[in-house]
């Protein structure tokens, strides 16, 4: 079976930046599904705009390698999703396109920075969809729109075409209504890619288990506690309470380095972006600069002008702690404290098989609420350990707080996503029946 699939959704909510209107199919494990694509993530002939003006009609020569083993399992490729510029925010309110606003309340953020991928999967727009996870980018916009993200395991899929954002913490992953969906999602991209050296050959191809007796599911205090809102916490509780019901066992375990956590996660991601943005420079990349400047003066104009606040925040900050003078203090005790949040990770796992709790400290943000960098950064607090540590993790609704979705996060031991998903599922098929 092969054919064009017809796609003009309604987009209220600003899901996508570009629409494909006609996308082709052929056969496969997936023939003829539509699936967004966030657009930072390149596709051959379709614009790949990174949500930046700086970007826009930039059209990709070639497709990254997921989107590759999407067009070979039948996928129809509908369109791009919005995302926070560069992938920097927690929103998806810093697009230069405009902001997405999530299905389950228009007036509140769907979360980023894949917020248009996961509106587009709550809105019933496409069934599944990818988007990137740097710091929960795929978790933090499941949780808050209600749907299933998983951020796999770092090196199991590649990210070969994905415009880098901080490279030794970003992941391609999968974001669908259901944990099955999400685990066939990802048996179609994790293979294995020389073109990616970070990448290992561990393929998934896995079907979800409901069976999680003597599953021992490790319990973080630290992820309970200040800043994450009461209600929250209980729903998170409750439904870890399910997964006991279950013939699940809970342990206490302890992830000290958290404390760390966040100013590690942006030392370290500010840096690499510092780095992997000053391609944008007017010549290889985005329009072209004004020749009658001096290429100094016509470099600090044209990035001014495309480059949006939050971007161009993050990149100053990155290239303050990898200057002269200050690069060990700041980028190197970073690196010191990911290391102990790994190893942090490696003694819970001796107790635990997966590790539970919030998603997020808080349910969907009104529009304009986290005008405060500081404060949309904090909001990243339980997200971000499992990118320094490299595990891959899981959020799946676990009821709601006034009406907005609620996510419980699972995070397992690196490369065992199956764990991880078969856990998720389990919850999953207890509370719909």
């Amino acid at each position: 079976m092969a054919g064009t699939l017809e796609f003009s959704p309604d987009d209220r909510y600003n899901a996508f930046i570009t629409t494909c209107g006609q996308a082709p199919f052929s056969e496969g494990a997936l023939a003829g599904t539509p699936v967004a694509v966030k657009d930072n993530i390149s596709t051959a002939g379709i614009p790949t705009t990174c949500g930046s003006k700086i970007l826009e009609g930039y059209v990709p020569p070639y497709d990254a390698y997921v989107v590759e083993l999407l067009r070979q399992a039948g996928a129809a490729v509908v369109g791009k999703t919005n995302m926070d510029e560069f992938g920097m925010g927690t929103t998806t309110e810093t697009s230069a396109f405009g902001p997405t606003r999530n299905p389950a309340d228009p007036e509140r953020v769907p979360g980023g920075s894949s917020g248009g991928s996961a509106a587009a999967v709550a809105a019933g727009l496409v069934p599944m969809a990818l988007g990137t996870d740097t710091g929960g980018s795929i978790r933090c916009p499941a949780a808050f729109c209600g749907i299933v993200g998983l951020k796999p395991t770092y090196g199991r899929v590649s990210r070969y075409g994905l415009i880098a954002y901080a490279n030794s913490l970003e992941q391609i992953g999968p974001m669908a209504r259901t944990v099955e969906d999400v685990s066939r999602l990802m048996s179609v991209i994790a293979w294995y890619d020389p073109r990616d050296s970070t990448m290992l050959d561990r393929p998934y191809d896995h079907r979800p288990s409901g069976e999680i007796k003597g599953l021992r599911v490790g319990i973080p205090e630290e992820y309970f506690g200040e800043g994450v809102d009461p209600r929250v916490a209980e729903s998170v509780r409750d439904a870890i309470g399910v997964l006991e019901g279950l013939g699940a066992e809970t342990v206490p375990v302890s992830i000290p380095g958290m404390r760390h956590a966040l100013a590690a996660y942006y030392v370290i991601c500010t840096s690499e972006a510092s780095s992997n943005l000053a391609r944008f420079d007017g010549v290889r990349y985005g329009p072209a600069v004004d020749t009658r400047k001096s290429w100094h003066e016509a470099y600090q104009d044209l990035r001014q002008e495309m480059f949006g606040t939050e971007v161009r925040r993050r990149i100053m900050l990155g290239t303050f702690a990898l200057s002269a003078g200050y690069a060990g203090r700041y980028y190197a005790k970073a690196q010191v404290a990911r290391r102990n949040i790994k190893e942090d990770f490696e003694r819970a796992f001796c107790d635990a098989d997966v590790i539970a709790g919030p998603t997020m400290p808080t349910t969907a943000f009104r529009l304009g609420e986290k005008s405060d960098p500081l404060s949309m950064y904090l909001s990243d607090i339980l997200t971000v350990p499992a990118n320094l540590a490299g595990i891959p993790a899981i959020s799946v609704p676990c009821g709601r707080v006034d009406g907005l979705p609620v996510g419980l996060q699972i995070m397992g031991r690196q490369f065992e996503d199956e764990r991880v998903v078969d856990a998720a599922y389990a919850y999953e098929q207890e509370v719909k029946a």
